[in-house]
């Protein structure tokens, strides 16, 4: 029978309940546990599909094809164990397998009602996860404690481990103990008053872990063991890390939480073996070979989190190259206004990500043509590849008004349309080309010296893809197809013959980037902008 640990947050949201979720199940993995992970959202979204990444940040897809909260990724990367679908649940996704069992019969007649329906819904998603050759299931509940949203879930879990019993689970409550300046101190009433709101649901934290700018002292430990319940020992302490999220397994480490933790469930305290995650750190913190300047030119810069894996999987490249990466973040519409030259001069790299819908789209292609003709270092990603596609078709091959007819219906020139298994779908939650499928690369191209292998298996997010009708005429003119689906019918990758560097791709390989194994596509690109900067001498 699988161990259960339940993860929820207190006092204000984006505490990093997920990092401390991932922190954990690598500790555990480190100690020769296995450990899956899920996250229960309580927003209505059957799936964050349709969301804008202003209100919720990336869309994380999962090899097996869900669209997925964010957190997923840092699972995937702390513990380099992929997620499936069962790894997400929504309130939305809950509901609507309630209300279709009810549609159907199969509740015989009942009045279905949140308890105990929905709950036992909720509690069967848990057990969704738990398989046979799992030893710790850690889920992580989204949101804060007292909001509306989350009640049924919180219930849920209660249930969940009055079933299984105290030593077969227990609950981790992240909280926030702020720091006031004005005052100098450390207020703990905030983490008084969410365990307060989790008692009156029926949960007693068994672990309260306080994120915190200044470090807790005696008193405070104290103050929070004795009003929270909490045993001294498992008060602990998560303040904001120097350098890199991927330093907090091992702060965590320092104060024995995994020992704690595996006690609490009668497991064996197995040797932890941190050597290869200490490692990275060293070559992340202190990188040999100084620092490379890489442009991320986006639509929705000014949310961080809307390139989250993108930002990680550079971090990732550099740490593959004993790099830095700095990180220049850059609007698309911005640079439709004022010029490609004006914010990408002096940069080692450009990386064009994916987005949806024309705007800023301008700009994007500028900041393709751009590196094209000034032969830096370019990746394209996603709607990436498409604006390479359509810059190259204008500029190189002389078709004017080239686009996609995703943004110009009645382009002359459509090198960009819609797959055709999409044009006939009308509904928009779950239906784009979703998951991980195969692409053949050609051999002697950058991406199949990048793999190292003839057949490679990358996750999609996309409904366009390059018309197959202009193959030939971006062909003659240098374009090079350098990966295709098996049965050669979808362009993948492509790469420009004489440039440095230039490779684009359909799919998104930031998903499948860890520190432990950087994507080889970012490792490469990455390594080409510091031959870039060596060679500019700057």
């Amino acid at each position: 029978m699988a161990k259960h640990i339940f993860v929820t947050g207190g006092v204000v949201s984006s505490l990093g309940k997920g990092l401390t979720a991932a922190s954990v199940a690598l500790l555990l993995q480190r100690r020769g546990y296995s450990v899956r992970m899920q996250k229960l959202d309580p927003y209505l979204n059957v799936d964050p599909g349709t969301m804008s990444p202003y209100q919720h940040g990336e869309v994380y897809v999962t090899a097996d094809g869900a669209e997925t909260d964010l957190d997923l990724g840092h699972y995937e990367r702390f513990t380099g164990i992929p997620c499936t679908r069962d790894s997400n649940y929504t309130t939305g996704s809950i509901y609507s397998a309630v209300i279709q069992r009810e549609r159907q019969g199969g509740y015989l007649g009942k009045t279905v009602q949140v308890i105990p329906h929905v709950t036992d819904e909720i509690k069967k998603a848990i057990r969704s996860i738990a398989k046979d050759d799992v030893d710790v299931v850690i889920t992580e509940i989204g949101g804060t404690v007292g909001d509306i949203e989350s009640l049924p879930f919180l219930e849920a879990i209660r249930q969940f481990r009055q079933e299984i019993g105290r030593a077969n689970g227990l609950f981790m409550h992240i909280t926030l103990v702020p720091y006031i300046r004005a005052a100098g101190e450390l207020k703990t009433k905030p983490s008084q008053q969410s365990v307060g709101i989790l008692r009156t649901i029926g949960i007693i934290p068994d672990v309260l872990v306080c994120r915190c700018e200044q470090p807790l002292g005696e008193e405070h430990r104290t103050k929070l063991a004795l009003f929270c319940n909490v045993d001294r020992e498992l008060v602990i302490e998560e303040r904001d890390v120097e350098h890199s999220i991927y330093e907090v397994p091992v702060d965590l480490a320092k104060q024995d939480l995994d020992v704690y933790l595996l006690e609490r469930l009668g497991m064996h305290v197995n040797r932890q073996d941190l050597g290869a995650w200490r490692k990275m750190l060293e070559r992340l913190i202190t990188p040999r070979l100084g620092e490379v300047d890489i442009a991320v030119v986006g639509k929705y810069i000014s949310l961080r989190d809307s390139y989250k894996s993108i930002y990680e999987a550079l971090s990732h490249g550099g740490i593959a190259g004993e790099v830095r990466v700095k990180v220049r973040m850059v609007e698309s519409e911005d640079v439709q206004k004022r010029g490609a030259e004006a914010l990408l001069s002096g940069v080692h790299g450009v990386l064009v990500p994916g987005g949806f819908g024309d705007r800023g789209i301008e700009g994007k292609l500028a900041a393709v043509r751009y590196a094209r003709e000034n032969g830096i270092p370019f990746f394209g990603i996603c709607l990436g590849m498409q604006c390479a596609v359509m810059e190259f078709a204008r500029n190189a091959c002389g078709l004017d008004g080239a686009n996609s007819t995703e943004f110009n219906p009645k382009t002359p020139h459509p090198v960009v349309c819609m797959m055709e298994e999409q044009k006939s779908i009308t509904r928009m939650g779950g239906t784009m080309r979703l998951g991980s499928y195969p692409c053949a690369l050609a051999e002697g191209t950058l991406s199949h010296r990048a793999y190292g292998e003839k057949l490679v298996q990358e996750r999609h997010r996309h409904r366009y893809e390059l018309n197959n009708e202009y193959r030939a005429r971006l062909q003659a003119k240098g374009l090079v197809l350098s990966g295709v689906s098996p049965d050669n019918e979808l362009v993948e990758m492509i790469e420009l013959a004489g440039h440095p560097w230039f490779v684009a791709c359909q799919f998104h390989p930031e998903f499948q980037s860890t520190p432990l194994n950087p994507h080889p596509l970012f490792r490469d690109f990455v390594g080409a902008a510091r031959e870039a900067r060596d060679s500019a001498g700057r």
